[in-house]
């Protein structure tokens, strides 16, 4: 039985990746022109920092250049984390990201953009945005009814428990001192 040059990366590389408590995301080989492009993206629940990220490129390169995975040819590693944008294709995918707003292409058709709010094995429990002054309403999406999620990102969305009236106090305070 033949392995693909993906499933021979994945196997040296996912021992690395688990050793710094990450999960291994996606290992993807493109050509770009004439070179190759090694691209791994590794994330974990708390995110990763570019000292981790870092560390970890210098640790590919390391075990890379000991086997034969890559071939004799030369090629570019890049190796980062999935970005605000980030699809949702797993289980903790979709944990990492309750809190966030999400655009959800549904199997029936149809599209939804909603913030994920609970995530448990059947599904997710969302907090789809009222529209026109409208409160928001809660939907249950069950993982069957979606074709694809990706995280949207957000500008002008305030922190959780932030709020217009400890503005006012914290402004007030600042005033009196």
């Amino acid at each position: 039985m033949s392995t693909t040059q993906s499933e021979r990366l994945r196997e040296l590389l996912e021992p690395l990746v688990s050793s710094k408590d990450l999960d291994l995301e996606e290992i993807e080989v493109a050509s770009v022109g004439r070179k190759r492009v090694l691209r791994v993206v590794v994330d974990s629940d708390d995110g990763v920092d570019l000292d981790r990220i870092a560390e970890l490129s210098r640790e590919f390169s390391a075990k890379l250049d000991e086997s034969d995975a890559m071939g004799d040819g030369e090629y570019t590693l890049e190796v980062g984390s999935p970005g605000a944008e980030r699809p949702l294709k797993e289980r903790r995918h979709y944990v990492r990201a309750i809190g966030r707003l999400a655009k959800f292409q549904l199997t029936e058709g149809g599209e939804l953009t909603a913030r994920i709010l609970k995530v448990d094995d059947e599904g997710v429990d969302l907090e789809v945005p009222g529209v026109k002054g409208r409160k928001p309403t809660a939907r249950r999406l069950a993982f069957t009814e979606i074709a694809k999620a990706r995280v949207e990102v957000e500008f002008s969305r305030k922190p959780a428990g932030d709020n217009d009236d400890n503005d006012e106090k914290n402004v007030k305070e600042e005033e009196e001192a």
